[in-house]
């Protein structure tokens, strides 16, 4: 608990750290330039298609016959605009931030290396390959338990629950993988793994559920299309910020407890673990 709590507060107050602000800036700026470029190539292409595609409609013929009678003309003109924007942003956001998360975990993890451990050997166990490929898969599985518990979630406890058991398990493995990648063995991360499993999986639950509150941003600018320019980015910041708080706090509790066990004397070390390493911890 000691350690938990230690890295807790270490991983709050490195979020102030103008690297790490900096580096939570890295989606907006991705996704005005990405915004800028799909504008500059596909706007009016887009405008036009949703046009045609809104005129076709008997029910938008009736809907605009209606803004007519009342006066509101005008109101026409802004619908296909707000249908291309409602349209592209959550696709450019998932963009941005799935670049960022590639980007962040390894500097975040540099950061407190040097400034906490920089004695601490770098062993290489893990590859980038690896680490895709790790968390690809450990998103497919979650996303298939996902779906299979769909039906329990007409039972309200289990609807609140379920999401964050399964998004923190998918938290816990990814981050858990990411941080010890560059700095320990195959072994040894397993061995961390072991034995901290329920603690990094208390952690990954805690940190999906802090990201849920972007998802209420994101809705109101949904239901406020006026605001919706504004929330939106907002949602985007907040949720960039709880990414580095959850990859700051995976990597002050495992570096400090992968440095801990390198210390351990050697009769007191677990034995080896098994060569095969299994797909669910």
């Amino acid at each position: 608990m000691k350690r938990w709590l230690d890295s807790f507060w270490r991983a709050t107050a490195y979020c102030v750290h103008p690297k790490v602000v900096l580096l939570s800036l890295l989606p907006l700026i991705l996704m005005a330039i990405t915004v800028l470029g799909l504008g500059f190539l596909y706007w009016e292409a887009a405008l036009q298609w949703v046009r045609s595609l809104l005129e076709a409609n008997s029910l938008w013929s009736w809907a605009w016959g209606w803004l007519d009678y009342v006066g509101l003309r005008n109101l026409k003109s802004v619908v296909a605009p707000l249908v291309v924007i409602f349209s592209i942003t959550p696709l450019v956001v998932v963009m941005a931030l799935l670049a960022v998360s590639f980007m962040m975990t390894p500097a975040l993890v540099n950061l407190v290396a040097q400034r906490r451990f920089p004695d601490l050997q770098r062993k290489h166990g893990g590859s980038t390959l690896q680490g895709v490929i790790w968390s690809l898969a450990s998103a497919l599985l979650a996303l298939l338990v996902l779906i299979l518990t769909l039906p329990m979630w007409w039972v309200p406890p289990l609807a609140m629950l379920l999401p964050a058991l399964i998004w923190g398990w998918l938290t816990y493995r990814v981050m858990a993988f990411d941080v010890l990648a560059e700095h320990a063995l195959r072994e040894e991360r397993l061995e961390l793994l072991r034995r901290y499993r329920f603690t990094l999986l208390g952690m990954g639950v805690l940190t999906g559920m802090m990201g849920a509150a972007p998802s209420l941003i994101w809705a109101s600018g949904a239901l406020f299309a006026a605001a919706f320019v504004v929330l939106i980015p907002i949602a985007v910041w907040i949720y960039t910020l709880v990414f580095a708080f959850s990859a700051l706090w995976f990597a002050h509790f495992l570096l400090d407890a992968l440095n801990d066990l390198r210390n351990e004397p050697l009769d007191m070390q677990s034995p080896p673990v098994e060569t095969t390493e299994p797909l669910v911890l």
